[in-house]
């Protein structure tokens, strides 16, 4: 019989050729992440969800009467509600590690972006202001091999992203909860100090909440650049459009935040020295095949009954049901 999935998203063309090779045993059901009609009514027969970012609640949870699994397509889990699914008995799995390489790129992105004033002179060009050049370019915009970047975090995309900018030649730093023993390690407060780049790299959870709030925030240095990639909510938002607002802060990079999708009158679109993607640096063609793989293999073990990889809850090898 059939693995039945929910998968709430609906990837392109070549992704789904992927999962059709597995058609088989493997029963997907695929749903737009705003379509709420399509998934309640495909969640009462689905043993599977395969998640990626629209929350799930615990009353979610709940009408999924044979769900089995709740396969997170990413690493943070913070948009399940885990507690529930562990009350009813359903496994919660992730990928660590899958979107590293996507996410490491678009970091670094981010970073040339905000530390070259990339749109602001994109706007210039387009409107016939690009010559001849401000000549404050030659005072603000660095290199970032001349630059000390700072991770906050220091897991999968953290490391690939100190790779990246060190072959450029930045001096790199990090921190992490405890002092990690390797070289560059500070504690959070002297490496905000220290960086002229700051890069997050952290899942949410309630000790990393506006973790970056306005007293970490005035630690920076003034000509100091921010890119968050995590989780929009581990940076006090109303204190951060404060500092970019009063020139604290130079730039910020952005693909995640407080509220998503962002809300017409979030202040840091009135913002020139922002630049802002919509929660994808994670969103390529190559993640997605990781992601599937991963997801179908998941999928294979709980046909098979055989354990599942990277469970993040404790749960018994069958629903107990809610």
């Amino acid at each position: 019989m059939a693995v039945r999935v929910l998968a709430h998203f609906v990837p392109g063309a070549k992704v789904l050729d992927l999962v059709a090779r597995e058609s088989d045993w493997l029963d997907v059901r695929w749903c737009a992440e705003d379509d709420d009609e399509s998934f309640y009514a495909e969640l009462p027969d689905a043993e599977v969800i395969w998640h990626v970012l629209r929350p799930l609640s615990g009353a979610d949870l709940r009408r999924g009467d044979r769900l089995r699994l709740v396969h997170k397509l990413g690493a943070g889990v913070n948009t399940i509600d885990v507690a529930t699914a562990t009350e009813c008995g359903v496994a919660v799995a992730n990928m660590p590690g899958a979107n590293a390489p996507s996410v490491a790129e678009g970091t670094v992105l981010l970073m040339l972006a905000a530390l070259r004033r990339l749109p602001e002179l994109d706007r210039a060009v387009r409107g016939g202001r690009g010559w001849p050049a401000d000549p404050e370019l030659g005072e603000t915009v660095r290199d970032v091999g001349g630059c000390t970047v700072g991770l906050v975090g220091y897991g999968n995309i953290a490391k690939r992203v100190s790779a990246i900018v060190e072959a450029m030649g930045a001096t790199v730093l990090h921190t992490s909860t405890r002092d990690d023993g390797r070289p560059g390690w500070r504690p959070l407060a002297e490496l905000l100090a220290a960086s002229d780049i700051v890069s997050l790299h952290l899942p949410l959870t309630a000790q990393t909440h506006h973790l970056l709030d306005r007293h970490a925030l005035a630690r920076m240095k003034p000509a100091a650049v921010l890119v968050n990639t995590s989780r929009g909510a581990v940076v006090d938002e109303d204190a951060l459009v404060d500092a970019l607002r009063a020139g604290r802060l130079a730039a910020a990079g952005l693909d995640v935040f407080e509220v998503e999708p962002v809300t017409p009158d979030n202040r840091l679109l009135g913002l020139g020295n922002v630049v802002l993607t919509p929660h994808v640096t994670w969103y390529t063609a190559d993640t997605m095949r990781r992601y599937l793989a991963e997801a179908v293999a998941n999928c294979r073990r709980l046909r098979d009954g055989q354990p599942l990889a990277h469970v993040v809850n404790p749960v018994v090898n069958q629903p107990t049901g809610c």
